[in-house]
């Protein structure tokens, strides 16, 4: 992408557009959903967890649904055994692995270019940028579509399944000894523009600072 501020930005205009349609009734509201996607499982909790998480890991998509919290809260509400918490945590680590991929061929095929998919462009994989990118399901989103869109290589959505095998247990831990509003600010719409806005702020940094050194060049 010649300028890294455009990820943030249309990030930012698909949450604003999303939070919109909520707040004028158009759409109803994403944790709305998930209740009633809660009501209509009655059995197989594995798969409505998977569903959820799948849902928030998508690009753009994350940004409806408040899904992390509410699979969690699923979680914990339904007392689980050890083997219970081992197998849920499973199915958010392989929900959280399907959608990085499919953020990944979204980059790629943004760039009409399906070739290489594997081999990459050659470069190291930098686990530290990797490793910012999964403060959020959302961020971790966009940093998988723009991997993609810069021709790396798949190798980086492994990575990130074996990192989110120990995240998914402390978020399942953390959210057993904390409230439930400590854990929802993770959730939190004002919470998801300031973050927006931080990231849209260095990328234009960045951009200012290419062009810059484009015209010394």
């Amino acid at each position: 992408m010649r300028y890294a501020s455009i990820l943030p930005i249309s990030a930012l205009l698909a949450l604003s557009l999303i939070a919109l349609l909520v707040k004028f009734g158009v759409i109803p509201p994403g944790l709305e959903l998930l209740e009633w996607m809660k009501s209509s499982f009655t059995e197989g909790v594995f798969w409505l967890v998977f569903l959820i998480i799948l849902l928030e890991s998508i690009i753009y998509v994350g940004f409806y649904f408040p899904g992390q919290f509410f699979a969690v809260l699923i979680v914990v509400g339904a007392n689980p055994s050890a083997k219970d918490i081992g197998s849920l945590t499973f199915a958010m680590v392989a929900a959280a692995t399907v959608g990085s991929i499919i953020n990944f061929m979204l980059g790629r095929y943004s760039k009409g270019d399906k070739s290489a998919i594997l081999k990459g462009d050659g470069m190291p994989i930098k686990l530290s940028r990797l490793l910012l990118a999964m403060i959020h399901i959302n961020s971790l989103a966009f940093f998988m579509f723009a991997q993609g869109a810069r021709k790396k290589s798949i190798k980086i959505v492994a990575f990130a399944g074996l990192f989110n095998l120990p995240y998914y247990l402390l978020l399942i831990a953390g959210t057993a000894v904390l409230s439930e509003q400590v854990m929802a600010m993770a959730e939190n719409t004002y919470m998801l523009f300031g973050v927006i806005c931080v990231w849209l702020i260095v990328t234009l940094y960045l951009d200012v600072k290419k062009h810059k050194a484009g015209k010394l060049a």
